[in-house]
């Protein structure tokens, strides 16, 4: 075997050594000639970014192949029948001890004084992170892809992720615990350490799946939650107003760089004031659109459920194909707007001063409606009665057939409003992208703090904010696809996490259920540690 390693590194030892004299010699050819250099190191990056567009197409047909978008689907109806259909059976009160709070309990939104946010700026924090480009951009690309009926299989996916999401909070307020600097630390890599780690046998396992989660959600924080979303601002500002996308990135860049580096506490201020302005600006909009092409709602929604089934496309033989393009790109693209499944926006919630595992989760659920069913059915409701898409064949009509996912939506706002629609929408998804890569850039300071320790979360910010000029002048579809294959890498460990204490998460809501809603004076379930549940009783025993 020795023998055998050693060959194969000697083998690959020269094969580099050839690729490298190549290029010696490429580059020796080069340079005496200026352009012959910049035209060598141009094939240099080219070749590069075909490697890895190469590399991240394999990986991503695995993470979001059949198994992984069934695991999504299993865990969401899991929780979905575990705590009785919670979202639908609890709605009112989901609602009410949510955005109705908002607007008659200064709790939840009153500022701390303390490392811990309120939970109104949680929720901001968190959908400033979840309402981006996938819920524009991300829409008209699964329209585009999938059809009308992927519309429809991403409405599937947010009822099951509203009790995904549910179920990844409550589990992050049960397993968070403070740092050095007295700020709550709580996400998947700590449910997965401490609390899958704690099953018998499964110490090890519960580390490692904890890593690697923190790992991707590292990574995945310079994809989905920065460049990804900088590349949709950078080519609507140069769509849309001729602005070079170099200079979209450096203004970006020192805007980022402004508030990313007050922490926590500034991100969420400055989330708290943006978030609600934007989306009730974008539902202005949207709605807008919708009261215009009223006449089109039952044209409209006949096209998403044929297409959802395929009826669409059974005179042409294809029926499972076209059934198989709106399941896949319904979940993605449903998953990339509201992070549901992700394990993601649990490291903001963790930081809320709430002390009820199930009210954070709550806001779970309402996070996931008010992305998906809400922003998102705008959206695509906007694209399909345009005009533009073809209902009988869910394709682009002839005449706007070079219309792609960046400029879709912007089109269908120019048709009705001219400059000015596509102006808002390019405004939209500015003001939608930069809260985005604000919210995570939380969630890898948090991921690299698990891994790496506090202190090395400064470098960390430092080259968070660096990439956003990268993602600026990227390529637009590496961007996307390094996006979901990030997505897909950290939803697999979480996924783990939440069957596996799935019968917790079950006990914690039964528990709040009777207590609350039952009048029953079992003790609360506030946190996995002693030391915790201890000093949130004192700090006010049952939060009604």
């Amino acid at each position: 075997m020795k023998r055998k390693m050693i060959c194969a590194f000697s083998a690959l030892a020269g094969l580099l050594a050839l690729a490298g004299t190549a290029l010696a010699e490429e580059a020796a050819e080069a340079a005496g000639n200026p352009t012959g250099i910049l035209g060598w190191l141009s094939n240099v990056a080219n070749g590069f970014v075909d490697i890895v567009g190469n590399v991240n197409g394999a990986v991503n047909g695995v993470v979001w192949g059949v198994p992984a978008l069934a695991l999504l689907a299993f865990v969401g109806i899991l929780m979905t029948v575990l705590t009785k259909v919670f979202q639908v059976t609890h709605f009112g009160h989901w609602i009410k001890k949510t955005i109705g709070a908002v607007f008659s309990d200064k709790n939840v939104t009153g500022h701390t004084k303390d490392k811990s946010i309120s939970q109104f700026q949680s929720l901001c924090t968190a959908l400033a992170a979840t309402v981006g480009t996938g819920n524009i951009v991300g829409v008209s690309g699964a329209i585009l892809a999938g059809g009308p009926g992927a519309v429809f299989w991403m409405w599937v996916m947010a009822f099951l992720g509203m009790m995904t999401n549910y179920s990844e909070n409550v589990l992050g307020i049960y397993y968070r615990r403070k740092n050095s600097k007295g700020e709550w630390s709580g996400g998947a890599m700590y449910y997965l350490r401490d609390g899958l780690g704690a099953k018998k046998g499964c110490r090890v396992v519960g580390k490692v799946l904890a890593g690697l989660f923190a790992f991707f959600c590292l990574v995945a924080s310079f994809g989905i939650g920065n460049m990804t979303q900088v590349n949709a601002i950078s080519g609507n500002m140069q769509n849309v107003f001729g602005i070079p996308t170099w200079v979209t990135g450096a203004v970006v860049l020192i805007l980022v760089g402004l508030v990313v580096v007050g922490g926590l506490k500034r991100i969420a201020a400055v989330t708290e004031k943006i978030v609600p302005f934007m989306v009730i600006l974008y539902m202005v909009g949207t709605i807008a659109i919708f009261f215009l092409h009223i006449g089109q709602i039952g044209a409209v929604f006949s096209s998403i459920f044929r297409s959802a089934f395929g009826l669409q496309a059974a005179a042409g033989g294809v029926v499972g194909y076209g059934i198989k393009l709106a399941i896949e790109w319904g979940m993605k693209r449903g998953v990339f707007s509201n992070e549901a499944g992700l394990g993601s926006s649990v490291m903001v919630h963790s930081n809320s001063n709430v002390r009820e595992p199930v009210k954070q989760g709550m806001w779970g659920i309402f996070e996931v409606f008010a992305d998906t069913i809400v922003v998102c059915t705008l959206t695509a409701f906007a694209v399909l009665s345009s005009g533009l898409i073809n209902l009988d064949t869910g394709k682009l009509v002839a005449e706007f057939s070079q219309l792609t996912k960046n400029d879709l939506v912007a089109t269908v706002f120019e048709q009705k409003f001219g400059v000015i629609g596509s102006g808002f929408i390019a405004v939209s998804i500015a003001l939608f992208a930069f809260s985005t890569v604000l919210g995570w850039s939380h969630y890898g300071t948090k991921a690299c703090e698990y891994l790496l320790g506090e202190k090395r979360t400064i470098p960390y910010r430092v080259l968070f904010v660096l990439l956003v000029f990268g993602g600026a002048v990227m390529g637009d579809n590496l961007a996307w696809d390094l996006a979901d294959t990030f997505n897909g890498l950290m939803m697999i460990p979480n996924l783990i996490g939440v069957i596996v204490l799935s019968g917790l998460v079950m006990k914690i809501t039964k528990n709040y259920v009777n207590r609350t809603l039952r009048g029953s004076k079992e003790p609360p379930m506030y946190s996995a540690f002693p030391d915790v549940q201890a000093e949130q009783e004192k700090a006010g025993a049952t939060e009604e």
